[in-house]
This record gives C-alpha cells, structure tokens and sequence, in this order.
C-alpha cells in the first residue's frame, strides 16, 4: 500500500503531480485544496469561513484542517492514497502522525517538490485564479517558509523526506517520483 505525502510550497505542481501519480499507482488522490475548494463553492460553514481566511492568503486552522484530513483518510482502502496540500505546519505533521497511527498507516514516504521563488510566482500568476494576485502569491510565499517549511525538516529528521526538482517538464518530473517511491 502506496502512503504518499506530495509536499512543496504553492504553484510548484504538487496538485498536477498528485493527480498523475494517484492515476498510475490507482491510488486515492487527497487534496485538501479541492475540499477546500468545493466546501467554498458549496457555501457549506466550513467554506464561508475557510474563503474569509483563503482570500487573504492565509492558512485555514489546524483544527479544521486536522478534522477533514482524518474524515478523508478514515475512507481509504485499496492500493493507498497520495496527500496534497497537507500538512502545512508543524501541528498539522504531528497530527497527522496521530492519525496515522490510529489507521495503522506506517510506512509513509514524503515527496517535496522544489522550485525557486520567481518560477512559482510566474506559475501561479499564469494559472489566474481570483485569489492568485501577486500580493497574495508573495504572502502566501511567506507564509509558506515561516509555517510550512520547517515540516520538511520535521520529514527529513524522519528520514522519509525525498526531494524532488518542480521545474522542468511535467513528464519527466513524474517519472522522478515515481522511481522516488517505487
């Protein structure tokens, strides 16, 4: 069973490179930015206030995180799952660890994807969602070193973290992954 955290700070593919790699490896692709995502446009509690703090380019509460992450999880079977978008600061890491453990997942493998500032913010600027503004890309960039990076440390004392180079072709950064994990 396939046990995958997709890592990496925003617009470095993580959502293009879970989607493939779930498809390949028919595993359940969790991306916590599609709940998000769909919890917004269904103007569910959780979406009216996850939208508030989304449109300011900043992260949605442990708490609420932590909770739809476990509910995804508690439902996966068959070959695995790969995790996108989460999680995004220490907390979350150490909850997730708790989650894991109460699943009996424990053979969890962590790929970062890495690319430097200027290609993510060209990205995420080309993508042209509403909330990809350049002030907002440059907060969301902050916010991700201050808060998400140190996970990747968390992952790496763990040994289990694998980096991965973001920037090239989609092709050919799949195939990275996929020799990473295999």
């Amino acid at each position: 069973m396939f046990q995958l955290i997709i890592f990496g700070p925003p617009g470095v593919g993580k959502g293009t490179q879970a989607a493939s790699v779930a498809e390949k490896l028919n595993l359940a692709h969790i991306s916590t930015g599609e709940i998000l995502r769909k919890a917004v446009s269904e103007e569910t509690e959780l979406g009216i206030k996850a939208k508030e703090i989304m449109d300011k380019g900043n992260l949605v509460p442990d708490e609420i995180m932590n909770g739809i992450v476990r509910e995804t999880l508690e439902k996966v079977n068959g070959n695995g799952f790969i995790l996108d978008g989460y999680p995004r600061t220490v907390n979350q890491a150490v909850a997730l660890a708790e989650i894991f453990e109460k699943l009996k997942f424990y053979d969890i493998k962590v790929i970062t994807l890495t690319a430097d500032d200027n290609e993510i913010t060209e990205r995420l600027l080309k993508r042209g969602r509403s909330d990809d503004t350049r002030d907002t890309i440059l907060n969301r960039l902050k916010v991700y070193y201050n808060s998400t990076s140190p996970v990747k440390e968390y992952y790496e004392k763990q040994g289990i973290n694998m980096d991965v180079n973001g920037v090239g072709d989609i092709k050919e950064i799949n195939e990275s992954i996929l020799k990473s994990v295999n």
